[in-house]
């Protein structure tokens, strides 16, 4: 864990934000098939500092937006991928990594269900419709590791909870199969 580095991709996503905003943009948005909204960097790279991320070796974000989570999780992990079908959202991510040189990350411009998560040691999710729909049933065939949940809405059904911390009024939530 690396509190400078962890500056560099706040003040990154901090500038990311602010030009959004300057131009008239909310850092949040429909992306066709789903729903981007960020979570402030500060409460992710503490919360994953609180679970202990760093104790888990690789990291997948599911539906990962602009990236900022697999970035921020890249300073407690071997490995952190993130996958997102938005193709700007994708390019963002992109960016970000080739301007902050971190290069255990790997982003992939696709539909997270068409990727296996087995293997990982935690699946991220900021989930935008209830998990019952279908990633519930997705992550109960290929979930290996454990579930890392984020927000107040939409948990799953099925899985055991281990632990939940709140963040500056964020929940992030354990989950195990």
């Amino acid at each position: 864990m690396n509190d400078q580095a962890f500056s560099e991709i706040k003040n990154e996503y901090d500038s990311y934000y602010n030009e959004l905003l300057r131009n008239g943009n909310l850092p949040l948005r429909s992306t066709g098939k789903g729903f981007w909204g960020h979570v402030p960097a500060i409460d992710i790279y503490e919360a994953f500092s609180k679970l202990k991320l760093h104790r888990h070796k690789t990291f997948i974000d599911l539906g990962s937006g602009d990236g900022k989570a697999v970035l921020i999780a890249s300073l407690f992990c071997k490995r952190a991928v993130g996958i997102e079908s938005d193709n700007e959202l994708f390019k963002k991510s992109m960016e970000m990594q080739n301007r902050l040189k971190l290069s255990n990350t790997i982003f992939f411009n696709n539909d997270f269900y068409d990727h296996n998560v087995a293997g990982f040691d935690i699946v991220f999710s900021y989930p935008d419709e209830p998990m019952h729909r279908n990633l519930e049933k997705k992550l109960s065939n290929e979930l290996t590791g454990r579930l890392l949940h984020c927000g107040h809405h939409f948990h799953p059904e099925s899985f055991s909870k281990e632990k939940s911390i709140l963040v500056n009024g964020t929940a992030f939530t354990l989950y195990s199969r």
